[in-house]
């Protein structure tokens, strides 16, 4: 995976659920502006402040970022962990790329990295709270599964670096040492991220909605080990792509929040993994 920054510095490098691989010619269509306003850094990756179609200004706002992102180390195999007890901070930036204020967790409200990797935290303050004092929106997070070709980027708050390419396709299965994560976006190549990008959201240019969660990439051809994911497909054999890219899609988040913001596992539509 896209490792968390000690590890990433190290090598001078950080960076789910079932269709085949697709290809399709890149979308042409107005793209809207994507800039840095909304994402956040971590300690050791990046993340982004989101929100659902259906919260609430007056909702706590949300931070996400990958599950290997997690403070208290990669959750296990199989492990989802709700309703963690958390006070990690994010450094907020604007849309140059500015930190403008600190916020706070006081919750790891989901975290996973099985058929996904995402981490998903409460803050102390509201989107409300957060515009009004900074004039930052959150980004919205889609509820519909993203489409081969389509132009994105992915936008690192570590860094302060985005990342332009296209979706090149889907990966029925990416596995990486004990972990694997289902329906997988794979990048184009000039997404070339690397180690600290880890949780950066990934836009759609056209709709300005995050549609994935970058999270890694095959360093040095190895095959499904760990920072060398590969590929599975449905019939099981494996494909090895070295220094290609890859997110997990974030499309099924939303249908497990109800009003204020509540995480919902049994919500109706709701398949991410449960405890």
């Amino acid at each position: 995976m896209n490792k968390p920054l000690v590890a990433a510095l190290a090598s001078l490098a950080i960076t789910g659920m079932g269709v085949a691989p697709a290809v399709a010619a890149p979308r042409q269509a107005a793209a809207v502006t994507v800039d840095f306003a909304g994402t956040v850094s971590l300690s050791n990756c990046s993340g982004s402040v989101i929100r659902f179609p259906n919260s609430a200004d007056s909702d706590p706002a949300l931070v996400l970022t990958n599950g290997h992102c997690l403070e208290t180390g990669f959750p296990d195999p199989g492990e989802v962990i709700t309703g963690q007890s958390s006070s990690r901070t994010f450094g907020l930036l604007n849309s140059a790329g500015t930190k403008v204020a600190t916020l706070r967790a006081n919750q790891v409200v989901y975290s996973t990295m099985t058929d996904t990797d995402i981490t998903i935290y409460r803050t102390t303050t509201t989107y409300a709270a957060i515009k009004s004092s900074y004039g930052i929106s959150p980004l919205t997070v889609s509820a519909t599964h993203p489409v081969a070709g389509t132009a994105i980027k992915v936008v690192s708050g570590y860094w302060k670096t985005i990342y332009s390419c296209n979706i090149d396709g889907f990966v029925y299965r990416l596995k990486e040492g004990d972990w694997t994560w289902k329906d997988s976006v794979r990048y184009t190549s000039a997404c070339n991220t690397i180690g600290g990008t880890s949780g950066s959201p990934v836009i759609d240019t056209t709709t300005g909605q995050v549609v994935a969660v970058n999270n890694t990439g095959n360093e040095d051809g190895e095959r499904c080990t760990v920072d060398n994911p590969c590929e599975v497909d449905e019939n099981g054999t494996v494909t090895v792509r070295q220094g290609i890219n890859y997110a997990e899609e974030t499309y099924l988040i939303p249908a497990c929040f109800t009003t204020g913001n509540v995480l919902s596992l049994s919500a109706s539509g709701c398949a991410l993994p449960k405890p």
